[in-house]
């Protein structure tokens, strides 16, 4: 009896320790070893070119540092503060329009000197912060007018980034704020009207809205052949690299796709099939299954908010993570089109890192959060 009581009493104090700390261990365990399969891969992707796992190391080191001070500030800090970072993005992504550096035919960085910027890294949680501090003092559901502000709210940093141009990280934002209205319970006439318009408007979109190379990815994923060293050729190499990798992968490092350089982009877009190659189905089902843990810790926090506010920005952080794996795997296995969106913790990307590690301060915040508001 004796020596359960002390087993429970050092249980108690190792949770109390990390409540006051607000550290959610469930989910900092599981960060710990997404970021450890990230630079595992990256090491291999990055080849000779050390910088980037260097630079990577120190981004998700500086992001932990930046995770756990956040942590420490209470959600409705947070709350308040969400209006002033929105703004702050919207201004930065006018700076882009006007000053910003371009790269591969796209205008998306900022040039601060000692180091590049995408500010439409920030909007990512900036957009389902703001549609959720706008809804959580409002009655829910949300009423129409509520609705349409708040599709307003989405509607801007996604239309600045898609000028850019940027369409699928525009689309993943405008979701971002889809998902945290949808949380809010939006009645389902409106989402059956929305999927009307969209439907009804994709031919405009396919006229008007999209550029000539955007329009030749979508044409590619039906028929990668038909342009094999052109806008197929990413797909192509991709589909050959987790081909090859069978069951078991052929060995770190050991991949001819990326290491010989046929594989583009290999440690950021398609870092995704660098692993499948080297580590095969089995290294990929253990990084899908690290993914879905993480999701489901953080739909379990979002169940478990104090406020409306954290129920929605940590369920809009869940689908919202989901949908990224999602489009990431999707464009590197040949389902859906190639639209430049990382893998989150596995690519390299300073501010991508920066900001999700951002977010999950926040998310520790509202896990560890008890009061009402």
């Amino acid at each position: 009896m004796t020596v359960q009581r002390d087993f429970v009493r050092r249980i108690d104090t190792s949770a109390s320790r990390s409540r006051r700390l607000h550290i959610d261990l469930p989910l900092l365990a599981l960060l710990a070893l997404l970021a450890t399969i990230g630079l595992l891969v990256l090491a291999s992707a990055a080849g000779d070119q050390l910088s980037y796992l260097k630079r990577q190391s120190v981004f998700l080191l500086v992001g932990t540092v930046v995770m756990v001070a956040v942590a420490q500030f209470p959600l409705r800090f947070w709350e308040r503060w969400t209006i002033a970072f929105y703004l702050a993005g919207i201004i930065l992504l006018g700076l882009v329009l006007l000053v910003g550096v371009g790269a591969k035919g796209a205008q998306r960085w900022l040039d601060l000197g000692v180091v590049r910027i995408q500010p439409s890294e920030l909007m990512k949680l900036s957009v389902p912060m703001m549609v959720a501090s706008f809804l959580h003092h409002r009655a829910i559901p949300p009423t129409a007018l509520e609705v349409f502000i708040a599709l307003v709210l989405t509607a801007i940093p996604a239309a600045l980034i898609l000028v850019q141009p940027d369409l699928g990280t525009a689309l993943l934002i405008f979701s971002s704020g889809l998902f945290a209205l949808f949380l809010a319970g939006v009645a389902k006439r409106y989402i059956v009207g929305a999927v009307g318009v969209a439907i009804v408007s994709a031919p405009l979109a396919w006229l008007y809205l999209l550029h000539d190379y955007q329009r030749q990815r979508i044409v590619t994923l039906f028929d990668p052949s038909s342009d094999a060293l052109g806008s197929g050729w990413n797909i192509i190499q991709s589909q050959i690299a987790i081909g090859s990798g069978g069951l078991a992968g052929k060995g770190w490092r050991q991949g001819t796709q990326s290491q010989l350089d046929f594989l583009p982009e290999s440690h950021t877009d398609f870092i995704i099939a660098v692993l499948a190659e080297e580590f095969g189905l089995i290294g990929v089902l253990v990084l899908l299954t690290v993914y879905l843990l993480l999701i489901l810790r953080i739909g379990f926090i979002a169940a478990n908010a104090a406020s409306v506010f954290g129920k929605l920005v940590a369920g809009s952080m869940a689908l919202t993570l989901f949908v990224y794996v999602f489009v990431n795997m999707g464009m590197v296995a040949g389902i859906l089109p190639v639209v430049g969106v990382p893998l989150p913790f596995v690519s390299y990307g300073g501010t991508a890192v920066l900001t999700l590690l951002f977010g999950f301060g926040i998310l520790m915040a509202i896990a560890t959060d008890k009061a009402k508001n």
